[in-house]
């Protein structure tokens, strides 16, 4: 007992899916499109990479520089400290010896 008006609007819908040649023509258009967004994204992507780099190498040289006056100012500040503390307890050592 199946209802014979089913069958051609099945049929019909059927043939809906089925991509006519306007329809495909407007889907190689849009993947054309998106296509060639991509490729104007990776042009972007490379050049951005490519001066990344550039900017990794001045950053390095950078902190070459800055270790360097790290490495600097530890030595200076380290002399000071121990110089200014042999001078302070000469200082002490001889007051000590005047006092007696």
């Amino acid at each position: 007992m199946s209802n014979p008006t089913r069958a051609p609007s099945a049929m019909q819908a059927r043939l809906s899916t089925v991509p006519t040649s306007a329809s495909k023509s407007r889907q190689l258009s849009h993947l054309h499109a998106q296509l060639a967004q991509l490729t104007a994204n990776m042009s972007d992507l490379e050049n951005l990479l490519r001066m990344t780099a550039v900017q990794a190498e001045g950053i390095r040289g950078l902190g070459g520089y800055a270790g360097a006056m790290f490495m600097a100012a530890s030595k200076v500040l380290g002399e000071e400290t121990v110089n200014g503390t042999s001078a302070e307890s000469s200082n002490q050592t001889s007051t000590k010896t005047v006092d007696r």
